[in-house]
């Protein structure tokens, strides 16, 4: 569901229900999730290494059209067998594309989100992200296409300071969840607003103590959490600065 949407129902319901099959934004325990830390000049070249990490199929995931074309034309010129889909190309375009890559006939998809919901692509060895994307729930829709039917699958995903602090701390606390391996530049960040679960267990109090709304509690309150973004915003470190991650070793 949508992140306004949810909002807007704990704003204005009162002790609303939700109904999930599995824990909604949970990563599959399935899915070894390797995160790196890749300068933004450095990504296409690194590509081609993480490419070797398992036999093909291997989706890769990207932010905008322009990105899924430039990856697309220079795995052509390293003579990866590949082909491409996003929102902006014709339905003959995309349909090649999907079904060259069901039957086997193509080693590598890259795409936009378009292909991280709806389309279901047998036996993907590896997921890549070449851009984390900005909600967490679209990075659990994108490495769901790997490790299916009990079988285990990678998901590749690179990270540097183009990244908000809200998107990592985000990643940090799913992979934590997953028991996965954290890396040392998300290991290092810290929540400035971890201590208000000792207000969220405030009792007595009738509906938000926070903004006053009777529809949910403080713990649920839409305006703490946009304060909590802004604050974390706002204690930006220096490895998140104009150098990135220590200068952008």
């Amino acid at each position: 569901m949508p992140t306004k949407i949810q909002n807007f129902a704990r704003s204005a319901l009162v002790k609303p229900v939700t109904v999930n099959v599995g824990r909604a934004g949970a990563a599959n325990l399935d899915v070894i999730q390797e995160v790196e830390y890749v300068k933004q000049e450095a990504k296409i070249v690194y590509l081609l290494e993480c490419l070797q990490k398992t036999p093909p199929p291997v989706l890769i995931f990207c932010e905008n059209k322009a990105d899924v074309d430039d990856i697309h034309e220079y795995l052509l010129l390293k003579g990866v067998e590949a082909v491409a889909i996003h929102g902006g190309k014709d339905q003959e375009e995309r349909e090649y594309a999907i079904s060259s890559f069901k039957a086997g006939q193509k080693d590598v998809l890259v795409a936009t989100d378009v292909a991280s919901k709806g389309l279901d692509f047998p036996d993907i060895q590896q997921v890549i992200n070449y851009d984390m994307p900005a909600e967490i729930e679209n990075y659990v829709h994108r490495i769901g296409r790997t490790g299916r039917c009990g079988k285990t699958g990678i998901a590749t995903t690179f990270i540097n300071k183009n990244q908000s602090e809200t998107t990592l701390l985000d990643l940090k606390h799913l992979l934590q969840e997953a028991k996965q391996r954290i890396p040392p530049v998300l290991a290092e960040l810290n929540d400035p607003m971890e201590d208000v679960e000792a207000i969220t267990n405030a009792s007595g109090v009738k509906g938000c103590a926070y903004c006053g709304g009777l529809g949910h509690r403080i713990r649920d309150c839409p305006k703490l959490e946009h304060q909590k973004s802004q604050a974390i915003a706002s204690s930006r470190r220096d490895y998140f600065g104009s150098g990135g991650y220590r200068g952008e070793m």
